[in-house]
């Protein structure tokens, strides 16, 4: 079993082919009460997980927003945008399948939880969790919950980085960094991925 905490620096991953993260929250009505507090609580708040395919310092694929398998071999899987935070469990999730992804020029994934769309941020979620797995030989082990800060008015969270070593296995480092990205723009996000 792995073991991830952000005290300890990166993960070997030697023996993990398949590894999940997911994103949780709940809609909130922030202050208000009443028929708009109503209103916002039905609506929720969107967060969208994404993760960020490098080569090297180059971001060059990413499965999330409207993209769901964007290798187009099952290697990073998308499970699809939740807008709203409402259910039980994970409301969005990304598997990666190390063998599929050593046929890749991918040298690393870095996973982002963003409140991409304009006017949203995590202090108008609550009960953000960012849950990893190892869902290698057909079960799943959930190995960290890493809970963001909902301060500072962030609208980013890079939440961990999986890197291919020389040797061609992988390490996984938590990172939860909150940041601002200007919301809508792509090119933004990506470049908060770039040096993570």
């Amino acid at each position: 079993m792995i073991e991830l905490k952000k005290e300890t620096g990166p993960a070997n991953l030697d023996g993990v082919t398949k590894l999940g993260i997911g994103v949780s929250w709940d809609p909130t009505s922030g202050a208000s009460g009443g028929a708009l507090g109503w209103a916002k609580r039905k609506k929720g708040v969107d967060l969208d997980l994404i993760a960020v395919i490098m080569v090297g310092n180059d971001p060059v694929r990413l499965a999330g927003l409207d993209s769901l398998d964007p290798l187009q071999n099952g290697a990073i899987v998308h499970s699809g945008d939740n807008q709203t935070g409402k259910g039980a469990g994970d409301d969005e999730t990304v598997e990666v399948d190390f063998p599929k992804v050593a046929g890749t020029p991918a040298t690393s994934v870095v996973f982002l939880a963003t409140a991409f769309k304009k006017g949203t941020d995590f202090g108008k979620a609550r009960n953000v969790s960012f849950k990893v797995y190892d869902s290698s030989g057909g079960s799943t082990q959930q190995v960290a919950d890493i809970w963001p800060s909902l301060l500072g008015g962030h609208n980013v969270n890079a939440v961990a980085k999986a890197t291919r070593t020389p040797s061609g296995t992988w390490e996984l480092t938590v990172l939860n960094e909150p940041g601002k990205i200007r919301q809508g723009d792509e090119a933004s996000l990506l470049r908060f991925a770039i040096g993570k």
